[in-house]
């Protein structure tokens, strides 16, 4: 290595103060680190170093390739274009990045610098600390596994492994990451987070907490500054009394809302129901749940579920007082213990007070209780709150019963019709005001023996096992019992008959029997991260470019094989899980 005359002169002046410019100029392809200012000296102990002291002008500044050096001592090899700061150290690449710190090494030849103590990584938007870091000028990356903590505008990052890319300003994070708010705090085990728009990418089980909610996901998109969110695997969001699951949410903390987008659905573990569909909305102060496409809502019970269905669902009220109510083309179906019969029914629209164990089925409703069809202008059926059995059925207006016999309909109609349940089967029925009848009379060998036909004033019937077995007239207009020869079959249909007999559910299943599927949307994923490749090349020891000075050994600069990688692979599917793991607050 050829230097000129005149540094030569200069390096064996020892203890000679110096304030001019000293540069190493060489001959090789590689641009030597400038040694800008500075007190500098020989030292017998360091025969290939150049000391450098600040002085009473200030610093030691040293300048490479757009890197300026600030330090309070300086150890400059000139032969091996390396420099070991110490004290106050500040390394500045242009205006976007600045590193503090108690030691730093830089090695001019490779481009790579180390800092140690206390160490400060510092850009437009975010600040980072920990107590050893790497630096590659030529990936334009830094690099800890030590521990460290990213701080921006409206969070502070931790983990133990963590990479910096300068010209993309984002951060990759690993190992126990936690992002601390204000609001919340985020826990994952692998994070991208870009720091100029706050965006952190959750890969991983990962948990964001509040004191309102906490959300699960294991792919998801969390904007720390605007507090809005979006996740697509195995993700949910818990409201206490209310969990959100679906293949897909959008979360919105300043709004207390989140949306979800198919199979979805909203567990109500105050009240013991579930509400499925394809797109819901939840609004948490206002006790609010909103779901549609094959919207259904699911009351469990010891004796029996209640299934309740409609184009569009609405939940709302406090937890001691939900209020269901369903939008067009309302159906509802109740199974029964085995050997019941279901009772199901349909309408236009459907009004459930759980907490008043009533339900309403509204505009052109219909009820059908064993082999029991009744309509009316509205229909309530109310449960019994303790045993949670149907208890009671009032048809208000127009009240119609249709039982189908195999020579025709027994039909009773009347103003209003009350029934009684007992063990979830109807057993008695009162119609009142201006009642018609008409009605199959078979002996105890089910043969025909007449049709009755006869007006009241109001009527009661009988049933076992949901047929009917007798009936007692309160104020009877003069009837007649006809032979079946001698009434037409033009008479045996009241006014206002109307048999749906093809719409019964049987099963839950008919529900949504005769509607079109509805068109799911196409989820919208999450990207993996990017396949970066590893921070430190896979060199062998041997062909490392370290300086015998420096305090790095080749094992620094190796992957150790006990750290986590970044995982770019997906390892399953995007469909949820059932349930999903149990969410876990922090205390």
């Amino acid at each position: 290595m050829i230097r000129i005359i005149y540094i030569f002169i200069l390096l064996v002046c020892v203890g000679i103060p110096s304030i001019a410019q000293v540069r190493i100029i060489d001959t090789t392809k590689t641009t030597k680190v400038s040694v800008q200012s500075g007190y500098f000296e020989k030292k017998p102990e360091f025969p290939d170093a150049v000391i450098y002291t600040r002085d009473n002008a200030g610093q030691v500044y040293i300048v490479h390739e757009g890197v300026e050096m600030w330090c309070d001592q300086a150890y400059v090899y000139f032969k091996d274009n390396f420099v070991k700061a110490y004290g106050a150290v500040r390394i500045d690449q242009g205006d976007t990045v600045q590193m503090r710190s108690k030691y730093a090494e830089y090695n001019g030849n490779t481009s790579f610098a180390f800092a140690s103590g206390n160490v400060v990584l510092t850009e437009p938007a975010t600040t980072l600390r920990t107590d050893t870091l790497y630096f590659d000028r030529i990936k334009q990356q830094a690099y800890y596994r030590s521990g460290g903590t990213v701080r921006d505008t409206a969070s502070t990052l931790t983990s133990r492994i963590g990479r910096y890319f300068a010209e993309s300003k984002k951060y990759q994070f690993l190992s126990n990451v936690k992002i601390v708010n204000p609001k919340y705090t985020v826990n994952a085990p692998q994070l991208d987070f870009y720091a100029e728009t706050g965006g952190a990418y959750l890969y991983g089980e990962s948990t964001i907490v509040s004191e309102t909610s906490t959300v699960y996901c294991e792919r998801g998109y969390y904007d720390t500054r605007g507090d809005t969110g979006y996740f697509v695997k195995n993700s949910r969001v818990d409201y206490d009394n209310r969990i959100l699951y679906g293949d897909s949410i959008y979360f919105d903390r300043n709004k207390s809302f989140a949306s979800a987008t198919n199979n979805i659905k909203v567990l109500d573990t105050a009240n013991q129901s579930i509400i499925r569909g394809h797109y819901a909305e939840v609004f948490r102060e206002k006790d609010s749940v909103f779901i549609t496409k094959r919207a259904v809502a699911v009351t469990l019970q010891e004796a029996d579920s209640v299934y309740v269905h409609a184009d569009t669902l609405r939940v709302t009220g406090k937890p001691d007082n939900r209020i269901i109510k369903g939008f067009y083309r309302a159906r509802m179906f109740k199974q029964g213990l085995e050997g019941e019969e279901p009772t199901s029914g349909k309408c236009d629209s459907i009004f459930v007070n759980q907490k008043l164990g009533i339900t309403k089925l509204l505009r052109n409703p219909v009820l059908w209780s064993g082999e029991n069809q009744m309509t009316g202008d509205t229909i309530h059926l109310i449960s019994n709150k303790e045993t949670e059995e149907l208890d009671t059925l009032k048809v208000f207006n127009n009240s119609f019963l249709i039982q189908k016999d195999s020579s025709g309909y027994n039909q009773v109609k009347g103003e209003r019709l009350i029934g009684l349940f007992t063990n979830n089967e109807l057993d008695t029925v009162n119609i009142v005001k201006n009642t018609e009848v008409i009605y199959f009379f078979r002996n105890d060998k089910n043969e025909l023996v007449g049709i009755n036909k006869t007006n009241s004033s109001s009527i009661q019937l009988y049933l076992e096992e949901q047929k009917i077995v007798g009936m007692r007239f309160i104020k009877k207009v003069p009837g007649k019992v006809y032979p079946e020869t001698e009434l037409p079959e033009n008479s045996r249909i009241l006014p206002g008959f109307n048999w749906r007999g093809d719409e019964r559910l049987y099963k839950k299943s008919d529900l949504f029997k005769g509607k079109p599927k509805p068109i799911l949307p196409k989820i919208k994923g999450i990207p993996l991260p990017e396949d970066e490749g590893e921070f430190f090349e896979d060199v062998p020891e041997d062909d490392l470019l370290i300086p015998e000075a420096s305090k790095l050994s080749p094992k620094d600069f190796q992957n150790r094989e006990e750290d986590p990688k970044f995982d770019t692979i997906p390892k399953d599917s995007l469909n949820p899980k059932v349930n999903g793991p149990p969410i876990k607050k922090d205390n």
